[in-house]
């Protein structure tokens, strides 16, 4: 869900190859009242973000509310830069950084459904560098694992690797490919004996080897020809070609007095880097990020371009993690919040203190673009901002992903509303 509690910035600045597609064609919207939505909840829900921008608190953001399959809500509100006062549009580019995550996940379980990979291989069995890897224990000293790191723990932030800031801010160079940093992690200790600590680190950078690996091909090429092409994504990739750049969202921080200002020096997004990082390099727009999701509500499959088997989908998310073992993304570690494969899961919305169904998962990005799917209400959001920090609960950013949870669901017409305890 972005940046951890010890930043994770660096890495996910591996900012995202778009391909060149048509022209951006406006995705039709259904009726509200269609879907069981009420236009007065929806339009609450742009009065909310509509006046953030107005304050000067966020430059822009972009909201799509999606249920039974029809998008029933797209807004657009604010500028792409402060500075250039760029208009924001529905089909502005964002850094989604973690939200890469989910994309990295399919991927694997399009291998994992090929054979290709088994929930309890050991990862050594798939990279080799890692079959020696000692534990460091409490007292500094080495161990050996009490079991081969799995990969079902890899896929679940459970093998034992370290949070990103646990390593040198090179560990995961935007200069230098993947095997850079697989070969740096071998000669390092694990942080923590594998299944029994949630660590939110390297994990899916090395999802992303892992693909490459067993598919032969780069991890671009892979996105491209297995799900973005499918799924009708244009507007996704690690870069964007140069006709595209003038839609790609500036990131802002705050001065010293709360006012929003863009930071110098961005990175260029039209320029690939060395590290096609699956845990945060990619950009994508609002409605292609949509049809991802969409297409995991509907069990693997969207307009015909079948991504997943229905069971896969299911597996990714179903809680994984031992017991006693909780997800701890900023602190304190989350109750009622399980994880799957790249996906935190709602297991129980009244301990997580949460109006979103049972089963509903999620995650998020860095500069805090954040997305839910709720299986129990056929229901995807998805919303946009560019923002350091965007994510971190406490900072100067509005908590975007908390305010909008009452707002989408109290959107849901009485009868609709099948949120279960």
């Amino acid at each position: 869900m972005g940046i951890t509690r010890k930043n994770f910035l660096a890495g996910l600045l591996a900012s995202a190859t778009i391909v060149a597609g048509p022209a951006f064609a406006e995705v039709k919207l259904a009726d509200p009242a269609e879907v069981g939505l009420s236009k007065d909840g929806l339009a609450a829900l742009d009065k909310t973000f509509h006046s953030l921008v107005d304050e000067g608190r966020l430059a822009g953001v972009t909201t799509l509310v999606a249920r039974h399959g029809k998008v029933a809500h797209f807004d657009a509100y604010g500028v792409q830069d402060v500075v250039a006062q760029t208009p924001m549009r529905r089909d502005t580019v964002f850094r989604i950084a973690s939200m890469t995550k989910p994309v990295t996940g399919v991927a694997m379980m399009i291998l994992y459904e090929e054979g290709k990979w088994k929930l309890d291989d050991p990862v050594a069995k798939h990279i080799p560098e890692f079959a020696d890897l000692k534990v460091k224990g409490a007292d500094g000293t080495l161990v050996a694992q009490s079991h081969p790191m799995t990969m079902r723990e890899l896929m679940s932030h459970t093998a034992g690797f370290d949070v990103s800031a646990g390593y040198a801010p090179d560990i995961a160079d935007r200069n230098q490919p993947l095997q850079a940093m697989i070969d740096k992690l071998a000669k390092l200790p694990l942080a923590v004996q594998p299944g029994t600590d949630w660590r939110y680190g390297p994990s899916v950078n090395i999802q992303g080897y892992i693909v490459e690996k067993l598919s032969g091909q780069p991890l671009d090429v892979f996105f491209q020809e297995r799900i973005f092409g499918p799924l009708k994504m244009t507007d996704t990739g690690f870069s964007v070609p140069a006709a595209s750049v003038p839609r790609v969202a500036s990131i802002h921080t705050y001065d010293a007095a709360k006012k929003l200002i863009v930071p110098p020096n961005p990175v260029d997004p039209s320029v690939k880097p060395a590290l096609l990082s699956g845990s945060g390099g990619l950009l994508s727009t609002t409605e292609d990020y949509w049809r991802f999701s969409q297409m995991l509500l509907n069990e693997g499959e969207l307009d015909g371009a079948r991504i997943l088997k229905p069971e896969t989908v299911k597996l990714m998310r179903q809680n994984v993690l031992k017991d006693g073992v909780l997800v701890d993304l900023y602190g304190p570690s989350m109750q009622g919040v399980g994880f799957g494969m790249d996906f935190a899961v709602i297991l129980d919305p009244a301990k997580a203190e949460t109006p979103q169904g049972k089963d509903s998962y999620y995650w998020g990005g860095a500069f805090g673009t954040w997305f839910w799917i709720d299986p129990t209400n056929d229901l995807v959001f998805v919303g946009m901002i560019q923002n350091l920090n965007g994510s971190i609960p406490g900072r100067d950013t509005p908590e975007v992903r908390a305010i909008s949870y009452p707002l989408v669901y109290g959107a849901l017409n009485e009868a609709g509303n099948q949120n279960a305890q």
